[in-house]
């Protein structure tokens, strides 16, 4: 999947937002390549912030930093309540979570859980 603007790639974009999200103090950052899994997108970032503040904080400076790099957001919601916050960036789709929601929702798992049944059928994800 490349960009939407294609100017940047999927790999030049998850560094962007690790750095970015890394030099805000994100807590507990984890990138999942999930190209095999969905079509949706690439890579799924998955971070913490102390709180409501860091949370909105962290996911309002990686939009300014991406937008500075010409890359425009799909969308960003969450944000009011600070809770847990989603940045589409189409390739990467970044969670700024509060680590009580994080354990809670525990997304990082489920997409695990995903691969592993997609690994132990040997090839496509078990259909409905």
């Amino acid at each position: 999947m490349a960009t939407q603007q294609g100017q940047m790639s999927v790999e030049e974009l998850q560094t962007l937002v690790v750095n970015a999200l890394e030099d805000m103090k994100g807590v507990d950052l984890r990138v999942m390549d999930v190209r095999e899994m969905t079509t949706v997108t690439d890579v799924m970032v998955v971070v913490s912030g102390n709180s409501a503040r860091h949370v909105r904080s962290l996911a309002e400076e990686l939009v300014t930093q991406v937008k500075a790099a010409g890359i425009q957001p799909l969308g960003v919601e969450g944000e009011d309540q600070g809770e847990w916050v989603l940045v589409d960036l189409a390739d990467v789709v970044v969670h700024v979570m509060r680590p009580q929601v994080r354990e809670f929702y525990n997304i990082e798992k489920l997409w695990s859980v995903a691969d592993e049944a997609r690994g132990a059928g040997g090839g496509a994800p078990p259909q409905p």
